[in-house]
């Protein structure tokens, strides 16, 4: 009897692998991700089974009713009145006269959105400029703040945070926030119910629909912080003391966030809006620009797992084919997909500068091992790769000749490219690219270039280990 209980397990795990299999196959982005799901599915399932239902989707289903979404915010954007529409539609008919921007109306088409003139953007390097021009914005809030954040600590700096809230909900500011369940999940339930009880409205960004689940790979990676519509922070920065520079061994810390203000917030706010509509059927109440006060065009370029193209992958490439005689990247993780390597290789094969910056000092071992693989293949198609020294290098940058650059959230990697929900702005500025540059050289200075014959230096181990670790570059 007990003979015959195993083996209808056994049939039953490779009945379940073989449907999980021709799951895979349907639904893998990829021809190599679908034979290796299949394979291993119907030969191992009572290995594999497990790992797929928590690893195997790589699309995020049922994120936004495009439908609902648009009418509840058509009816929010008719009540903000027709001064602040005018405000926008001037702001598009301003960035069409912008001479760079023909170079990427590929991006326009792939988001959906249009760029906006009139915007003012500032670079904010580090943390403590970063969170100090984040705390002066809210403390003059006077409608609501909006907050969204990948990582939220209970330490000195996520408490600088909540009591920067709780004085805004004091003041009869309407408060908005949103963190990620997984990259918070260390958040002490105190500090979240100390918000709620106040007034915040706080939520986590969950996978909480039946499609999603199992799935622990998705994760809302934004960092965005808005304020009554007239400025808006993105970048890279999470709220913990690491990103100020205060913990070892990572320290100190390297990143870049920026300041936009004028109408290009709108598109921030939007993508916020979708995320906090996702989370809670509801939209949050905020305001149309109502002022043009630069002369930079910005496009908001959201992407995530929920695209129905492969938004990230595809904003790099364009972004690097539009590149005629410079483009510099800065990034944490290099775990290019195909694209992405192909466009640098071409690039560099044109004559066009392409360096590389990523850091010299791991805080993901295999992703840290992956990106090394990655550096030495880029070094010998002709990319220059700069190891940063002095700290963890974290900012997500990229320079595009001398005429336009993006910060934001997203890294050079798989899982922002296809599991992560991100946000970069492009700026096709000169001025603000001549800002972006001159940070870069400075990190530049203070990097080392990977030589091109390190890679015959390495030992035998760390060769395996390398290849080892780029196996796991679709969930990297």
């Amino acid at each position: 009897m007990n003979l015959l209980s195993v083996g209808l397990e056994l049939v039953s795990l490779h009945v379940l692998g073989f449907i999980a299999a021709c799951h895979a196959i349907m639904h893998a982005r990829t021809s190599q991700g679908a034979i290796a799901w299949a394979v291993a599915l119907v030969s191992v399932p009572y290995v594999t089974l497990v790992p797929y239902l928590f690893l195997g989707s790589s699309r995020f289903a049922g994120y936004v009713d495009e439908h609902r979404f648009n009418r509840a915010r058509a009816q929010a954007r008719r009540a903000a009145g027709d001064a602040a529409m005018r405000i926008v539609a001037a702001a598009r008919r301003y960035a069409a006269q912008e001479p760079a921007l023909h170079r990427f109306l590929a991006v326009e088409g792939l988001v959906g959105r249009h760029f906006l003139g009139g915007n003012r953007v500032a670079l904010l390097k580090d943390g403590r400029a970063t969170f100090d021009a984040i705390f002066q914005a809210i403390a003059a809030a006077r409608h609501y703040v909006i907050v969204q954040f990948f990582i939220v600590r209970n330490d000195d700096l996520g408490r600088e945070l909540q009591r920067a809230l709780l004085d805004a909900v004091g003041r009869g500011v309407g408060v908005y926030f949103l963190y990620d369940r997984i990259g918070s999940h260390a958040l002490d339930r105190r500090y979240i119910d100390t918000l709620r009880a106040a007034g915040v409205q706080i939520h986590a960004f969950a996978i909480r629909r039946f499609r999603n689940r199992f799935q622990l790979n998705f994760r809302n990676h934004r960092k965005i912080v808005s304020v009554d519509g007239q400025c808006a922070f993105i970048g890279g920065h999470n709220v913990g003391v690491e990103y100020l520079g205060a913990r070892a061994p990572l320290s100190p810390w390297r990143d870049t966030h920026i300041r936009i203000e004028g109408p290009a917030v709108v598109q921030v706010e939007r993508t916020f809006s979708e995320d906090w509509y996702w989370v809670t059927q509801r939209l949050p109440d905020v305001r149309e620009p109502v002022s043009t006060p630069g002369d930079m065009c910005c496009l908001a370029v959201p992407s995530g797992p929920a695209d129905a193209q492969e938004t990230c992958s595809l904003f790099f490439v364009q972004a690097i084919h539009a590149a005629r005689h410079r483009i510099w990247l800065s990034s944490p993780y290099f775990v290019p997909d195909s694209a992405v390597r192909a466009a640098l290789r071409l690039a560099a094969l044109r004559g066009v500068d392409v360096r590389v910056l990523i850091p010299c000092r791991p805080d993901h071992f295999t992703v840290f091992q992956a990106s090394a693989y990655h550096a030495y293949e880029a070094v010998r198609t002709g990319v220059k790769v700069y190891r940063y020294q002095p700290g963890f290098l974290h900012q997500k940058a990229l320079l595009i000749d001398d005429d336009a650059a993006a910060v934001g959230s997203a890294n050079l990697d798989n899982r922002s490219f296809r599991l992560n929900f991100e946000l970069m702005l492009l700026v096709a500025s000169p001025a603000f690219a001549a800002d972006v540059e001159a940070m870069l050289r400075a990190d530049f200075e203070q990097a080392e270039l990977v030589p091109a014959d390190e890679y015959e230096q390495v030992s035998m181990p760390r060769r395996i280990v390398m290849h080892y670790a780029r196996l796991f570059a679709p969930i990297l």
